[in-house]
């Protein structure tokens, strides 16, 4: 079965939870995605509607991996025995709980300004989503929902893999799923419209529930959504929805953020590259988000093909330029593009575009020429990073230079190889873009919500 919207998944969902009724449940939407999925099942059984709000707690050095969770008024549920196999203290712990407790807070007030969460103790609570890959959100949202007193959590979906249906089995009372495929690499491709969910349809979703459940002869009044609080920072995996493609992503932003810079990884790579992990940290020490993502899905990681498809590469790149833009808080920010590898070509032929965002570029190691035509296009500053060892790629980066109109400038790093190993080589090329982005991300901006004169 395959579905039309959230909102056609959470009709098809809503008609497995007629038995739920007489239990008087209160649904839970995971924000953004799950709600306009939860809205349907709170309407069809007349439950109250709210959002869950969770932060998973990523293990310090491995953030995708959750130590813990934490929720409003407080919650926080730890691995103690994962964070005493990985080593990680109280000071660590209190560290990380900080940071995420802060977006927490601004996440809550987004979606809820003044009004305080629809009480769960003693109550049959139903979480829900738009589907599940890994799960570890729902997870959370399951445990969270659990310490604030629910009487019996249920995890409704309509679509997951089934080896993850058994493993969410383990923490809720009750799993409801539509759809239960042996093999799924991604959430997307079971719904012909995945578009991202906007704050804006959260908001509207949940003030057509608050009405619709309202007591007769209660009044309840309605106001206007609450003004955007003061982005705190952020520093966690995301899911990126491009096309029908879910993506693996890694999203960090200081508070007083200048810029984003997207990174675009070669073949074989993804965003766990450890050479752009490095990278990224050099750039946040310098007022730069990163994003580090997947350009590819795990199973078309498979096809060799698509690791050289630059059209493909360059396109999802830009799907995930688009995609970070939707946050309120991040829409303003200039962006720039790291590529290293074929992942450069990627990076150009999404700047080559007319309506490109793109505000510098940078390359290491990369395959400018692979671009092709594209490269005229380009528009925004590049430079092109190439060690003086890697004598071939050397060779190509100069040739497609000539081929470049925008302010562009080919680095040589002496001695470095290819993939930049030699001691210093990769701290030479991290220091060099990290000079290119700010001196062209640092112009005057619109002060976005950073209280910013």
């Amino acid at each position: 079965m395959r579905f039309s919207d959230r909102r056609d998944a959470g009709m098809k969902l809503a008609t497995l939870m007629g038995r739920f009724r007489d239990e008087r449940p209160i649904v839970l939407g995971l924000p953004r995605g799950g709600v306009p999925v939860a809205f349907e099942v709170a309407r069809a059984l007349n439950a109250p509607l709210d959002v869950i709000v969770v932060r998973k707690l990523g293990l310090p050095s491995q953030p995708e991996l959750a130590m813990g969770a934490i929720g409003e008024d407080g919650i926080r549920i730890v691995n103690e025995d994962l964070c005493r196999r990985a080593g990680v203290g109280a000071a660590e712990l209190a560290n990380v709980e900080r940071r995420e407790r802060a977006e927490l807070a601004r996440r809550a007030k987004r979606f809820r300004g003044e009004r305080r969460p629809v009480p769960i103790a003693g109550r049959t609570v139903i979480v829900v989503d738009d589907g599940l890959a890994t799960g570890s959100t729902a997870l959370a949202a399951l445990q969270v929902a659990r310490a604030h007193g629910a009487e019996r959590v249920v995890l409704a979906v309509p679509v997951a893999p089934r080896e993850t249906l058994r493993e969410m089995e383990l923490h809720a009372d009750e799993v409801v799923c539509v759809e239960a495929p042996p093999n799924m690499a991604a959430i997307g491709p079971w719904y012909a419209d995945f578009t991202q969910t906007t704050d804006e349809e959260v908001l509207r979703l949940l003030g057509a529930a608050e009405g619709a459940t309202a007591r007769p002869g209660r009044s309840r009044t309605h106001s206007a959504p609450p003004p955007d609080v003061p982005f705190t920072g952020c520093d966690e995996e995301v899911d990126l929805v491009v096309g029908s493609t879910r993506l693996g992503a890694h999203l960090a932003v200081p508070a007083r953020a200048i810029g984003i810079v997207v990174f675009a990884h070669g073949s074989g790579s993804s965003r766990h590259s450890p050479r752009n992990r490095y990278v990224a940290s050099v750039l946040r020490e310098a007022g730069l988000g990163t994003l580090l993502f997947d350009l590819l899905s795990p199973s078309e990681a498979l096809e060799r093909a698509n690791v050289f498809d630059v059209p493909l590469l360059g396109s999802r790149l830009s799907g995930a330029i688009d995609a970070v833009r939707t946050d309120a808080a991040l829409t303003t920010l200039p962006i720039g593009v790291f590529g290293a590898s074929t992942g450069a070509a990627a990076a150009l032929w999404a700047a080559g575009d007319p309506s490109s965002p793109i505000s510098a570029v940078v390359s290491r190691g990369g395959r400018p020429d692979l671009a092709g035509a594209r490269l005229g296009s380009v528009r925004a500053p590049t430079l092109l990073i190439v060690g003086g060892a890697d004598t071939d790629v050397l060779d190509l980066n100069r040739m497609a230079a000539t081929s470049l109109r925008c302010p562009h400038r080919i680095e040589v790093i002496p001695g470095a190889t290819h993939l930049f190993e030699e001691p210093g080589a990769l701290a030479a090329a991290a220091s060099l873009g990290r000079d290119w982005f700010v001196t062209r991300m640092s112009s005057p901006r619109i002060a976005h919500q950073r209280g910013e004169g």
